[in-house]
């Protein structure tokens, strides 16, 4: 395999981010692939719809997530419409949700994403999940139907660490099991791993669409 990593596609379209797990490089991914849209001269933006984990500042709870985002866009959006729903705690979403005495449903932050993708059409636009694939949002709904609800192809992050194998293919079969086309992978190489180059292989290998390496 290559030793180099190849250059990041230019998307267009509309994608939904999920990651195999939390802390895999969701929003280190995202911001590299607005990157790579600017320099293509494509208009593009962000939206992190829920994010547990804010800081309080002199605009409210902003989340560092968003933020990056934000940062990486070319088109300029109010911190709102970016992140619409702001939770304190760094902890599951519906838990953080109900400590701060919230109600979060599928409705409301597709209400959200819709507002926002009607008001700014760009080239690209990545809708950022929290966590992984099947994150609670409330007693009976998971943040994945998000993605469903707008019918959108679903670009997975996997964060190159030991189990990351198991926990992408399983991903992958619930993104297609729940009939989302399953856009591609982006393997998040942040960390020394041992046998690396083989595992890149085999999720090449086993995962469907296409495969870049970050």
């Amino acid at each position: 395999m290559e030793n180099q990593k190849p250059p990041l596609p230019a998307l267009k379209g509309i994608f939904f981010v999920t990651g195999t797990d939390t802390e895999v490089g969701k929003t280190w991914v995202s911001c590299r692939l607005l990157e790579r849209a600017r320099e293509a001269g494509l208009s593009c933006y962000g939206l992190k719809p829920i994010a547990a984990g804010c800081e309080a500042t002199a605009d409210g709870w902003q989340n560092e997530d968003a933020l990056q985002l934000m940062a990486a866009s070319s088109v300029k959006l109010p911190y709102e419409t970016v992140n619409p729903v702001a939770l304190k705690a760094a902890i599951a979403p519906h838990i953080a949700a109900q400590q701060e005495g919230k109600v979060v449903t599928l409705a409301r932050l597709a209400g959200y994403v819709r507002g926002a993708l009607n008001a700014h059409k760009a080239d690209l636009i990545l809708i950022e999940g929290a966590g992984g694939w099947r994150v609670p949002l409330n007693d009976r709904e998971m943040l994945s139907g998000l993605a469903k609800e707008l019918a959108l192809p679903v670009i997975q992050v996997v964060g190159m660490k030991l189990g990351c194998i198991s926990h992408a293919l399983l991903t992958a079969e619930a993104i297609e099991k729940d009939g989302l086309q399953y856009a591609g992978t982006m393997a998040n190489c942040f960390g020394d791993m041992d046998v690396r180059e083989e595992n890149l292989l085999t999720l090449r290998q086993h995962l469907p669409g296409a495969f870049a390496i970050v």
